[in-house]
């Protein structure tokens, strides 16, 4: 990182350049994981149903579920339950993964529950494969498995 008042070096652009790319991916990996969510525990997932989960509106929903469709993350007619493609139904599960690994290692280190589940969720989004094995490792260790 430039230190103060020095001009910007090469490795600012890959931090601030992958940064963008987690923000992108957030919004795919959140609704594939709802979905995913909300079939095991209802059988289907419906755009009312991810609008109340996600807190946002019905259009919102929609304009998400399309630009999804689009990259081959989801299926969806009018008045028919929304479903994952395969590729989906990966990233959904990796999302959880992730999501599953830092919710654990904040607890390991002494994080309440509840503020560690909203605290995950933001997380989980920005670590990297090698960020997320030495959380687990790190959570092994704390738990005395490691």
């Amino acid at each position: 990182m430039a230190a103060k008042g020095s001009r910007p070096e090469r490795g600012d652009a890959e931090r601030f350049r992958s940064t963008r790319s987690a923000h992108r991916d957030e919004t795919a990996e959140d609704y594939t994981e709802a979905i995913m969510q909300l079939v095991e525990q209802h059988g289907e997932a419906r755009v009312r149903d991810l609008a109340l989960m996600m807190g946002v509106s019905h259009v919102t929903v929609s304009r998400i579920l399309g630009r999804l469709q689009e990259c081959g993350l989801v299926e969806t007619e009018p008045y028919k339950p929304v479903t994952l493609t395969p590729d989906g139904r990966r990233m959904a599960a990796a999302a959880r993964r992730r999501h599953e690994v830092v919710l654990e290692f904040l607890v390991a280190l002494g994080v309440k529950p509840d503020q560690a589940e909203i605290d995950a969720e933001g997380i989980e989004h920005h670590v990297s494969d090698a960020t997320i094995r030495a959380m687990q490792r790190h959570t092994a260790r704390l738990r005395g498995n490691g």
